[in-house]
C-alpha cells in the first residue's frame, strides 16, 4: 500500500470522529503542558512569586519527571484508540484513560518505553543515523503489544525489528511527508496540532493494520 492511501485511510477513518480526536488532544495538551504550569504556580505561593522567581525549583522538574513517566501509558493509549479509529471501531475517550485500571499493563508500557528509549540511545551513541534506524525499527512496539498482550517487552521489540524489515525508508519518507502541514501549524499558534497529530496518529495506525499485521502468520523470535 502506498503512502497517499495509507494517509487516506488514516482521514477516512477519523470521519464523523474528528470531535472525539480533537477533544482528546485538548485534554492531553491539558494534562502535559498546562498542568505542570499550574502546580508550579501554586507550589510558589502565586502566579507573583512565580513569575519572579529566577529559576525551575528542583521539587518543580521532580514533579515533571514523575508526571512525564505516569502519562507513558496514556499516551501509548491514545495510540491505541487511533487504532481502533482504522479498524472502524468507535472508542470513547474514556477508554483511554481506562488504562489506568490494568496496573500490570501500564506498568509493563512503562518498562516497555523506558527499554525502548534506553536502546535508541546506546545505537544514538553510534551516530545519529543509527539511532534513527533503530528508533524506526522499534516504532511498531506498543501496538504489537496492544495486539500481543502475551508477548514480553523484549519479544515485542525484536518482533517489530523483524516486521519493519523492508518498511523502515516507507515508513521514514510517511513521517516526513507531514512536514509541510507541521510548518502551517506554527500560522496557527500550534492550534492546528489539535487536527494534526490524530492525522497523524490514524496514518501511523494504518501503517501497522495494513502493512505489519499482514506478516501475521510469520513466527516471533525468541529474545
Amino acid at each position: 500500500m502506498r503512502i497517499s492511501e495509507l494517509k487516506k485511510k488514516g482521514l477516512e477513518s477519523l470521519k464523523g470522529k474528528w470531535g472525539k480526536a480533537v477533544s482528546l488532544m485538548l485534554l492531553l495538551f491539558l494534562i502535559n503542558v498546562i498542568l505542570p504550569y499550574i502546580v508550579e504556580v501554586i507550589g510558589s505561593g502565586g502566579f507573583v512569586q512565580w513569575f519572579d522567581q529566577e529559576g525551575t525549583p528542583l521539587w518543580s522538574d521532580i514533579f515533571g519527571t514523575v508526571l512525564s513517566i505516569v502519562l507513558i501509558p496514556l499516551t501509548i493509549a491514545t495510540t491505541w484508540f487511533y487504532l481502533d479509529l482504522v479498524r472502524k471501531g468507535n472508542p470513547e475517550i474514556t477508554e483511554v484513560f481506562a488504562i489506568y485500571k490494568d496496573g500490570k499493563t501500564s506498568l509493563k508500557l512503562i518498562g516497555g518505553s523506558i527499554l525502548q528509549a534506553i536502546f535508541i540511545f546506546l545505537w544514538s551513541l553510534l551516530l545519529i543515523i543509527p539511532g534513527i534506524i533503530k528508533s524506526i525499527a522499534y516504532s511498531q512496539l506498543f501496538f504489537l503489544l496492544r495486539d500481543h498482550p502475551q508477548y514480553t517487552i523484549l519479544e515485542a521489540i525484536t518482533e517489530s525489528r523483524k516486521r519493519m524489515n523492508g518498511l523502515k525508508w516507507k515508513y521514514f519518507l510517511m513521517n516526513l511527508s507531514f512536514i509541510g502541514w507541521g510548518f502551517l501549524c506554527l500560522f496557527t499558534v500550534g492550534i492546528g496540532l489539535l487536527w494534526l497529530i490524530p492525522y497523524i496518529g490514524t496514518t501511523l495506525a494504518a501503517f501497522y493494520d495494513e502493512l505489519i499485521v499482514l506478516q501475521e502468520d510469520e513466527q516471533p523470535i525468541e529474545g
